[in-house]
């Protein structure tokens, strides 16, 4: 900013533009408010092309202040810092802006009030500190002065609002990916110790929540860069990295305060949202992040809480549709612990906890270990296993089939007398019980697509999968009902199977909008109803598809159709698209129906996958490839969730954006996605109407599927595609073996071992 480019105030205070005459003939017009520090307001004309740095120094010779120009800064209205590159766009919106501190003084000045801890003055500097630690400038200087240090000190000794402060001083600080890789576990105590005080307030509770989940996050395999991960003996913990902490870490301070997770999940029942949805996003996390030594104590933990039954609830409250991307993560999670149990081998030497299992199912039975006529053990046969060997017969189900099992028998006080009741008929008639509750395992398995972590297609809530061990009661109830009621014998198995399975498929359609009390009704239908139903649905559907080997077929296609929809959404968003930029649904609409300057934005995500880059314009035009075009951007990380359906259309814009089909102006678009940030009170990151349907589930799906966690999918769409692919790619592979007519076996058993192993093979020539 130079004298031609700047008009001087005609006195200190004057908010007029001045009207002398060689000014009106030059015709500078003022482009923005300046506030001093002593709060005098000048008007200024500011070049657009010079740089902050000089822009302030014309500001300080201009009004005569005393000292370097680089000790001052400028910021708007909202204490943002005008940096280079948000220095046109505020002049262009006329912002006012206020001479202030430069960030590194401000440290300074901070740090030093921190260190003296007056009272009087204490909330308002933290308040302060919050608001600037984000700043790079600021932040690098605040360490530089041992500022962490100093809060770290106040965050371990003081209460209520002071602490409230400190802590999201301390949160906001965590954004950056350095200056707090000094927090000791003498830091992480005192945070699980605030978390899990009932007394704590609200706006404790949040940010230290938030800290928390950051800590969770900042183990070293997730550190950016080729090191982490590269090793085969695990990522290297690089000195002064912040990405030095983790679950493990975490964990071993939760557990010296036992009530902490029993808090978090009360506060899921918080009637503040945020404070729901902080508690959720930690949940999530350490599912996510929980390590193998310590992860079957921290899951026997939450169930020990109820932690299901609290999500549960939540998807009864809807008012919280904030939570609705959080309740499908932790479903998503859920999926991976039932999938982790499953494929965890029973072990009766390694884990006293297998055996107690075990224990209780045959204490409660109330049988007698016998010799049979061929002088072999008979315990678990009794039961209804095949043999003795009970790690075996949990191999397909593993510790999951093991603990329905042992749940099945809790719930039934009479569950000794429906032994004893089947042990009383020929043996042939006998129904296995433990057999069929393995058989149940599967088919609920097979229902929920537990198939491998990583994995989930849900878009909607799954009340029912949450409790998996009621269903799995019900179910196995139904088994042995229909093994009675349909007269079956030993070699009626698979036909008893086919009948659960049709009643499975029944009981739990659309479970996201049904109750519990008909899920009891379903499993209560009688034999005949149920053979007359699935002899329809034999008609339609072939047997072929009901056996081992294909249904193993089906899951392996079914992770590759994933992968390959998970590849083509991402490449969606690296070729970038246009939206509408949206209002959010709780923001006052504008009383003039103006059409917006700039209503249109094209958004690409970078090579990297990292960043979101964006440009606003009036109208569309053809973007390059790359990012010259793209001045802004955001980061994936700060993103929290994926919020969709509530934003509405700016005013007079949608009329003239024929690709979308017609919204009520008063509701939200169903095509509109909100990237809601991890920082509550930075609200929206962007908001956003998709030109159509097909659009707007590439870029939901896309994101939500860039997490590391796999995140999950919010389409119908995208869950169609995937559905789609497994079903052709499984009917190819059946037109290839039907081609060649090769029988399909219901299961493979080995046969006898050769007479002897004295083999040589000829060479072929």
């Amino acid at each position: 900013m130079s004298n031609h480019n700047s008009v001087p105030p005609r006195s200190p205070s004057s908010s007029t533009p001045p009207t002398n005459g060689s000014q009106s003939k030059i015709g500078l017009v003022p482009t923005n408010n300046v506030i001093t520090s002593e709060g005098v307001t000048v008007r200024a004309r500011i070049d657009p092309t010079l740089t902050v740095a000089d822009v302030v120094r014309q500001l300080c010779v201009n009004l005569k202040i005393r000292g370097s120009p680089s000790d001052f800064a400028l910021r708007d209205g909202n204490h943002e810092l005008v940096t280079n590159d948000n220095l046109r766009k505020k002049i262009k919106a006329k912002v006012d802006l206020r001479l202030v501190n430069a960030p590194d003084k401000e440290a300074r000045e901070i740090a030093e009030k921190l260190l003296l801890r007056d009272p009087k003055t204490m909330k308002l500097t933290l308040y302060s500190l919050q608001r600037y630690i984000r700043e790079n400038e600021f932040a690098s200087e605040f360490i530089k002065y041992n500022g962490v240090a100093q809060l770290v000190d106040i965050i371990s000794s003081s209460q209520g609002n002071t602490l409230a402060y400190a802590l999201t001083a301390m949160q906001n600080l965590m954004e950056l990916d350095y200056g707090w890789a000094s927090l000791d576990e003498a830091f992480i105590l005192r945070v699980v110790q605030v978390l899990s005080s009932p007394q704590s307030l609200i706006n404790v509770c949040r940010p230290a929540t938030a800290i928390l989940k950051k800590l969770v996050e900042a183990d070293p395999s997730n550190a950016p860069g080729p090191q982490a991960g590269s090793s085969k003996s695990g990522p290297a913990i690089v000195p002064g990295s912040v990405y030095r902490y983790g679950f493990t870490m975490v964990f071993e301070q939760m557990r010296k305060e036992k009530s902490l997770l029993e808090t978090i999940v009360k506060r899921l029942g918080s009637a503040d949202t945020a404070m729901a949805h902080y508690s959720m996003m930690l949940i999530n996390s350490l599912l996510s992040h929980a390590s193998d030594a310590r992860w079957e104590e921290f899951i026997a933990e939450m169930e020990r809480f109820n932690m299901r039954k609290a999500v549960v609830r939540l998807m009864s409250q809807h008012t919280m549709e904030d939570l609705t991307s959080c309740i499908l993560d932790f479903q998503a999670n859920m999926l991976r612990v039932a999938y982790r149990k499953k494929s965890t081998p029973i072990n009766l030497e390694t884990h006293p906890s297998h055996e107690a299992y075990l224990n209780y199912i045959w204490n409660h039975s109330k049988l007698v270990e016998e010799v049979d006529g061929n002088g072999q053990q008979l315990k678990w046969r009794k039961l209804g296993f095949d043999t003795e060997d009970v790690e075996l017969e949990f191999n397909d189900v593993g510790v999951l089939g093991l603990e329905c099992l042992k749940r099945f028998v809790e719930r039934d006080p009479d569950f000794s007398k429906v032994v004893l009741e089947h042990l009383s008929r020929p043996v042939e008639r006998r129904c296995p019980i433990a057999k069929a509750s393995n058989e149940v395992v599967e088919l609920l398995s097979e229902h929920w697509a537990i198939f491998a972590p990583g994995y989930s297609t849900s878009t909607t809530f799954q009340p029912f999968f949450l409790d998996f061990y009621k269903v799995h009661a019900l179910a196995t109830n139904f088994f042995l009902r229909m093994w009675s009621e349909s007269g079956a014998a030993s070699g009626d198995f698979a036909r008893v199977v086919a009948l659960v399975r049709s009643q499975v498929k029944l009981a739990l359609r659309s479970e996201n909008v049904r109750a519990w009390h008909e899920v009891d009704q379903d499993f209560l239908c009688e034999y005949r109803a149920v053979r007359d139903r699935q002899m329809k649905e034999l008609e339609q559907e072939d047997d072929l598809l009901s056996k081992i080997p294909i249904r193993n077929l089906r899951i392996k296609i079914h992770k590759e159709s994933y992968e390959f929809v998970r590849q083509q959404r991402i490449q969606c968003l690296l070729q970038g698209a246009w939206f509408v930029i949206a209002l959010p649904g709780n923001a006052p609409q504008p009383r003039e129906s103006r059409r917006p300057s700039k209503p249109w934005r094209f958004v690409r995500l970078d090579n990297s996958l990292k960043y979101l880059h964006f440009v606003d314009s009036a109208a569309k035009f053809p973007v390059r490839g790359g990012l010259e075009d793209l001045p802004e951007r955001i980061e994936i990380s700060a993103i929290s969730e994926i919020a969709t359906g509530a934003c509405v259309p700016p005013p007079n814009v949608l009329r003239d954006y024929n690709d979308l089909p017609p919204t009520s102006p008063l509701g939200p678009s169903p095509l509109s996605f909100s990237l809601l940030s991890i920082h509550e009170e930075q609200g929206s990151l962007a908001d956003l109407i998709a030109p159509d349907q097909s659009r707007w589930a590439d870029w939901t799906d896309g994101l939500n599927m860039l997490r590391k966690d796999g995140g999950h999918v919010s389409s119908e769409e995208t869950k169609g595609f995937v559905d789609a692919l497994t079903e052709i790619g499984l009917k190819i592979k059946l037109l290839d073996l039907s081609g060649e007519m090769v029988e399909i076996p219901s299961g493979l058993t080995a046969g006898p071992p050769p007479p002897n192993t004295d083999f040589f093979f000829s060479e072929l020539t």
